[in-house]
């Protein structure tokens, strides 16, 4: 941190700040580390069950069942707006148009005739 030198355009992003670093109140700290201390408790849990050999159950991890749950659930929290229907139409309705009229267009070179 100390080699950092400030640009002329652009301005100090917030992580480099010094009063974010050496200004924390031990209020602030003490809640940093029962954080951490808890996520650590927590992947010990999981490393424990995952790693024990006479285990008779599944074990869950709480993040796969978000993505599993996000995954089946999409269509309760879609919004149709002009971006996602611009592009359903760009890779849904493009495509198709655009081999059916190769397809057309070969055939009609192939048999020589001048109409469609």
């Amino acid at each position: 941190m100390a080699d950092w030198k400030k640009a002329s355009l652009s301005t100090q992003p917030i992580t480099l700040d010094p009063n974010e670093y050496f200004n924390t109140s031990p209020e602030f700290r003490r809640q940093q580390k029962d954080r951490l201390a808890m996520q650590a408790n927590l992947k010990r849990q999981y490393q424990l069950q995952l790693n024990n050999p006479h285990r008779t159950q599944l074990i869950e991890d709480p993040a796969l069942n978000r993505w599993v749950y996000a995954r089946n659930h999409t269509l309760e929290h879609f919004r149709p707006t002009l971006r996602t229907s611009l592009l359903g139409i760009l890779y849904g309705v493009v495509p198709l148009c655009a081999i059916f009229y190769a397809l057309k267009r070969d055939r009609w070179l192939r048999s020589g005739s001048q109409h469609w």
